[in-house]
């Protein structure tokens, strides 16, 4: 998607003033105050395209505009008291489509897989311990303890699973990981036939580290309501959220090993399944805090985790090809 210089200050502008551009219906849930008005684009990896604008705001142009889940989810957090995503200032669309989303700056953040990362790689060369897994753990039983009252759903989708393998066997030619398909099938299995008592939610969606800012001060915030590139959004139960962003902090530590070139596999594949299950820990007391311990069926997060990296290989085909290695790393440890 092309986003032509001074398209995401005139929004701002359009913000402050409180009215719609000729082209777009806005919609303002926070006010901006008039201020600088200098792009600079954020040239992390990422599916739309965001321009920051005078160090206060982020605009996010969807390459695609679609539906405004991400309004809607973001709106519903802010009344149910969740505050620890970036303000949501306004939506814009055009003929009833999300073009774009401006939500607040936060300052010196960084997403997760450059903190992430930075720490991990820390650790090895002698640094603090990068013992971050249990906050990403309680921040998301946070967020999933507020969206447990959004339109919750007692019935459970029809599983995907069958469908996701097929699409990731027919898009990486790869012979390793088609003599590991019938593993895969059957570790998957489970989501054909069984049916969770937990019930289904309007989760986040893409729930992996880079999602997870951290800014000034150490704080988190969490971020990206858009859902999955690679799937429709849909109400399903909570471990799917965990089950991303639990193989997102074994993709860190894939990371880590390319940039080390190997030297630290086998820790680095410690590190991984402890971080983990440090993280699956911390979720659980964060859902048992909010009395609400039944959004969690464990039964599901192992053969969402292997699914979410079927998807990883789908991401990797269709939008970033160099990420291809993380997944396939976390298949290898898993099955050798």
């Amino acid at each position: 998607m092309r986003v032509d210089p001074g398209s995401s200050a005139a929004l701002v502008d359009a913000i402050v003033a409180g009215r719609s551009p000729d082209d777009l219906d806005l919609r303002v849930f926070v006010p901006l105050a008039a201020g600088d008005r200098t792009e600079r684009p954020i040239t992390v990896d990422q599916t739309n395209v965001s321009v920051v604008v005078g160090e206060r705001a982020v605009v996010k142009w969807m390459r695609t505009p679609g539906d405004a889940r991400a309004p809607r989810l973001l709106a519903h957090l802010a009344a149910a008291g969740f505050a620890r995503t970036p303000t949501p200032h306004a939506a814009a669309f055009r003929d009833g489509r999300l073009v774009a989303l401006v939500t607040a700056f936060l300052p010196e953040a960084q997403d997760g897989w450059d903190w992430c990362t930075d720490d991990l790689l820390s650790w090895l060369d002698g640094g603090p311990p990068a013992d971050f897994a249990p906050a990403l753990g309680t921040l998301a039983a946070d967020l999933h303890a507020a969206l447990a009252d959004y339109e919750p759903t007692a019935s459970v989708p029809p599983s995907t699973a069958a469908d996701t393998l097929a699409e990731a066997l027919a898009c990486d030619d790869d012979a390793w990981v088609r003599s590991i398909a019938p593993l895969i099938e059957a570790d998957v299995a489970v989501l054909s036939a069984y049916r969770s008592p937990s019930p289904s939610l309007h989760l986040h969606g893409d729930l992996h580290v880079g999602q997870i800012l951290r800014y000034r001060g150490g704080r988190l915030a969490v971020t990206d309501f858009d859902g999955n590139p690679t799937a429709t959004a849909r109400p399903e139960p909570a471990a799917r959220d965990l089950a991303q962003l639990r193989t997102s902090v074994l993709h860190v530590a894939e990371i880590a090993n390319r940039r080390t070139e190997g030297r630290h596999r086998p820790a680095l594949l410690e590190w991984g399944r402890r971080a983990a299950d440090d993280l699956l820990a911390a979720y659980r007391a964060g859902l048992a805090g909010h009395g609400v311990p039944q959004l969690l069926d464990e039964k599901l997060l192992r053969p969402f985790e292997v699914e979410q990296e079927c998807r990883e290989l789908i991401y990797a085909a269709r939008f970033l090809p160099r990420w291809r290695y993380a997944p396939l790393g976390v298949l290898r440890s898993w099955y050798g």
